[in-house]
């Protein structure tokens, strides 16, 4: 009797993949439209492109497309050529989705704690369906991915550090209390990450 291997069993399939990319930069896309109705921030490229928004009113698609440019070099190096594809056209998605979701969706009122909440829930699972697919974000993705893939230690975590630095950066920025609910929203996209994007608890491959 043949024995099928798992690690093809459970490869990810071409079409997979790209419904897993629309869904994922769909769901960013929505969370920074979100942030950016109430003037809240996130971590990582995006929550450094949404601090640069704020502080010089260049639209976020064209700010958060730009600061990941560096970090496709290291992508390169650490990550390959398969992974860096997919980041660089997920980082265009959202990009673009972001330049026109606004214009899709009316909001008249939103509640800044439920767009800190309900943004941070739809950034972070977006964000948990690109990472299961080999896909990132960009930025300080690829810093988390890297440091979970070689070393063990949880994207979750890695992120969650390095968006403390840009919020704190925010302080000069936004209102004391935007921050605040930033952080919020921050810590709920970081938990979905820490709780569900395990070594090993996800075994799809692409």
């Amino acid at each position: 009797m043949s024995v099928s291997n798992p690690s093809s069993a459970s490869a990810h399939r071409l079409y997979e993949d790209i419904s897993a990319g629309l869904t994922g930069t769909l769901m960013v896309a929505l969370g920074v439209t979100l942030y950016t109705k109430a003037t809240l921030l996130t971590g990582g490229t995006a929550g450094l492109a949404l601090l640069m928004q704020y502080a010089t009113q260049f639209d976020f698609g064209t700010l958060f497309f730009a600061i990941n440019l560096p970090f496709y070099a290291l992508s390169i190096l650490r990550m390959g050529w398969k992974l860096t594809v997919r980041t660089f056209l997920a980082v265009f998605l959202v990009s673009y989705l972001s330049k026109f979701t606004p214009g899709w969706l009316g909001i008249e009122h939103l509640d800044p704690i439920y767009a800190a909440v309900m943004g941070g829930v739809l950034m972070g699972v977006g964000l948990l369906v690109l990472f299961r697919h080999r896909t990132s974000l960009g930025g300080v993705n690829i810093l988390a991915l890297y440091a979970q893939e070689r070393y063990g230690i949880r994207a979750g975590y890695v992120q969650l550090a390095i968006d403390a630095v840009i919020l704190l950066s925010s302080l000069f920025v936004i209102e004391y209390d935007k921050v605040a609910l930033s952080l919020v929203g921050t810590a709920v996209l970081n938990l979905i990450l820490a709780t569900n994007h395990r070594p090993g608890r996800y075994m799809g491959v692409s």
